[in-house]
């Protein structure tokens, strides 16, 4: 199927049924995400994977209980970067040097400008810069879902703050930005399954300046 046949099929799915999902198909959604472009190939955030049932059922309140959290298979905690620190930043271009065979500082102009540029910011717009790259995975995830047949429910009803709290985030200068529950819909509860996918007419949605 084409990329937009999968997308017609995919809906945010709002009644899953408990079944598992293969480690393989996690591994490509995964994978997809890993390969998705960020500013400056920083990748400043994380994916943290989860299909502990009693960990899921102390999450679901935190979701406002909503059904997905625990009859899902697996989720996909989106966490970006809470700020931009010299190491994280050096990290990216040392790696780029070894995997690539380039000159040791090869890049360090552009490096230090790229710093400055971030480091000057509020620790807040920091954490939100990270956060628009993490939502570039987040949504390559989806379609690898789609493309996988497995279903996939976008959250962000939830306290990030509890949740953060919960998986020690702070330790790893992480915060949550969204979550992905993947699993299966449950075809029988499940009130929007053969409701009409609506969206904007194109001529409503694209301006087109040509």
């Amino acid at each position: 199927m084409s990329l937009i046949e999968n997308l017609n099929w995919r809906y945010a799915t709002k009644k899953m049924n408990g079944e598992q999902v293969s480690q393989e198909k996690i591994n490509y959604i995964l994978e997809a995400a890993r390969l998705a472009p960020t500013s400056s190939g920083l990748q400043p955030y994380k994916i943290i994977e989860i299909s502990n049932a009693e960990l899921k059922e102390k999450i679901q309140p935190i979701a406002f209980n909503q059904s997905q959290i625990v009859d899902s298979s697996h989720l996909l905690i989106f966490a970006a970067y809470d700020q931009y620190t010299k190491d994280r930043v050096d990290e990216v271009f040392t790696q780029q040097e070894v995997e690539r065979g380039l000159p040791t500082g090869y890049a360090d102009d552009y490096k230090n400008q790229l710093f400055g540029m971030l480091s000057t910011r509020e620790q807040q717009q920091q954490f939100e810069h990270a956060a628009r790259q993490a939502y570039i995975g987040f949504g390559l995830a989806i379609a690898a879902a789609a493309e996988q047949k497995v279903d996939a429910t976008p959250m962000e009803g939830f306290n990030n703050q509890q949740l953060d709290e919960l998986l020690g985030l702070e330790a790893y200068g992480l915060k949550s930005v969204t979550i992905l529950a993947l699993g299966y819909r449950d075809t029988e509860n499940d009130w929007l399954v053969n409701m009409k996918k609506v969206r904007k007419d194109k001529k409503d949605f694209v301006i087109n300046l040509n």
